[in-house]
Order: C-alpha cells, then structure tokens, then sequence
C-alpha cells in the first residue's frame, strides 16, 4: 500500500460520519461540499520561484498595516499571488480546541498534503479573527489557532512538521472592511510556500 493510501484510508475511515465546507477565495460568501482534490487543485503547483518567508515579520507588518490589503504591504504581497484557499475550521467558543466536526476538513487536507502533487511542498496556515472582541485577544486567539491546526495535521494526520508554518493575524485582513465583525472573517487560510525537499 502506498503511503498516499494509507493516508487517505486512515483520515477518511476515522472520520466518515462528519461534514466539512470550503470558502475557495476570500471573495466567495458561500460554502462549497470539501473533497481532497478540491484541495490538492486549489493550492496546486507553483509556477515560479517560492519567496522566502519570515512569519514574525507577516505577522508584525499585519499589525502594523491594520486597514491596509494584504496585497498592498511588502512582505504579505508576496505571499498573496501564491496558490491559496480558505477553509472553515470551527473552534470552541474563545478557545483553541477544534470542534469534531472539523477534524475530517483537517483529514482531507492532511490527504491533499500528502498527494504527489503536494507532498514536496510546505505551507502557511493563516489565522484570521473577526472584529469582534479585544483586538490585542484576537491576534493572539488566531496566532494560537493557526498553530492547533499545525498541530493537528503533524500529530494526528502525520504531515511532516517541518513543511508546516503558522501565523495569526487577528482581525487585520477581513473579507469586508466594512463589516469587520461579521462571522465569515474568522476563517483558515491556507498558502502553498513552494519546495520543501525535492522528490527522490
């Protein structure tokens, strides 16, 4: 059995009973059905060079240019153009403990990680937060988030730790400046950084 099967066995036979939805781009109000191809297409391959990232830097030119687009500061807009998705991962109310019924989005994601198409690949886990709430508490609720999530896809779904980066951005880049507080920002983003390791 390939590694890539067992893999999806495992993340899909544990978790057959649970449903996830998927928000592709920032842009798009509505839920789409999660599927790992879905996944392994949305954040797809690279077609240039990968830019090196620095995520206390992402993280402290986020707070720096609050109200600002992510494309428009130095460091994030070269993260912006890279092969992207946004994934809805639910959390206990002011929490980091991830509710059931996202460990099978978490599970498609791990298999989509782990396909040929990925799996030489690393990426950046983004944590987003509403306005909603103590702005300072925010940033540190979706830093610790960002990093639940890393620590689900290495501990329980086995994708190797060191492909995984993780930052939160509290409540600086909503979908819609003009309702900071609505739900849909509190959200996952997901960014293909390039090659880890070059296939044998």
């Amino acid at each position: 059995m390939t590694r890539r099967n067992h893999m999806s066995k495992f993340a899909l036979s544990a978790l057959t009973t649970l449903a996830a939805v998927v928000i592709l781009l920032p842009s798009v109000s509505f839920a789409q059905q999660v599927t790992e191809q879905r996944i392994t297409s949305s954040l797809g391959k690279l077609t240039g060079a990968a830019p090196i990232v620095d995520v206390e830097l992402l993280r402290q030119e986020a707070m720096s240019g609050a109200g600002k687009d992510m494309a428009g500061l130095p460091n994030w807009s070269k993260v912006a153009h890279l092969p992207q998705m946004v994934v809805e991962i639910d959390f206990a109310n002011d929490s980091v403990a991830i509710e059931p019924q996202s460990y099978r989005t978490l599970g498609l994601i791990a298999d989509a990680l782990h396909h040929p198409n990925l799996w030489a690949y690393k990426f950046l886990v983004v944590g987003h937060a509403s306005a909603t709430g103590d702005e300072k508490h925010n940033l540190e609720l979706s830093d610790k988030r960002a990093d639940a999530i890393k620590e689900v896809l290495s501990t329980t779904f086995a994708v190797d730790t060191k492909r995984l980066y993780s930052v939160g951005v509290g409540e600086y880049f909503p979908i819609d400046a003009s309702k900071a507080s609505a739900a849909d920002n509190r959200r996952v983003q997901l960014f293909n950084l390039g090659l880890f390791t070059q296939k044998p």
